[in-house]
């Protein structure tokens, strides 16, 4: 496990990985859903049950991993759905009103779509990373 890089060498419960891997879990089937349903992937991401709570159970114990290499992955899974929500309220107020023209559904379809592309791959991502007990990277959005 490669826990090197800015965060320090604390110990980390072993809970703390496995509550993290659930967190990840619940944000995949999320996704899940999403794919599997009519629904859009970034709707079911954004306001399906399984990820509300889980972005709840990060802030809950977001302080109890302060300091170790779990922080990124919480930060990780935290700014995945904020950025997420973000962008999903960009492009509803930009394409929304236009969906009565013809362009404007296929770009709302299209937006929502790159965003869920976008956070099946943040989710992805930071989960194989935890596996593997890497840290996530801490600036940018990819």
């Amino acid at each position: 496990m490669d826990h090197s890089s800015t965060a320090t060498q604390v110990a980390v419960d072993p809970r703390h990985i496995s509550y993290a891997n659930l967190v990840y879990g619940l944000h995949g089937l999320s996704i899940l859903i999403g794919l599997l349903s009519a629904k859009y992937i970034v709707t079911t991401f954004l306001f399906g049950v399984p990820s509300l709570i889980a972005v709840v159970m990060n802030y809950a114990r977001r302080d109890l991993v302060r300091g170790t290499w779990l922080d990124s992955h919480f930060r990780w899974q935290i700014r995945t759905f904020w950025i997420a929500l973000v962008a999903f309220l960009a492009v509803s107020l930009m394409f929304r009103p236009l969906s009565w023209v013809w362009i404007g559904l296929p770009l709302l379809w299209t937006g929502y779509g790159l965003i869920g592309l976008w956070a099946l791959y943040r989710t992805a991502r930071g989960w194989l990373a935890l596996r593997e007990g890497r840290i996530m990277p801490a600036g940018g959005i990819w």
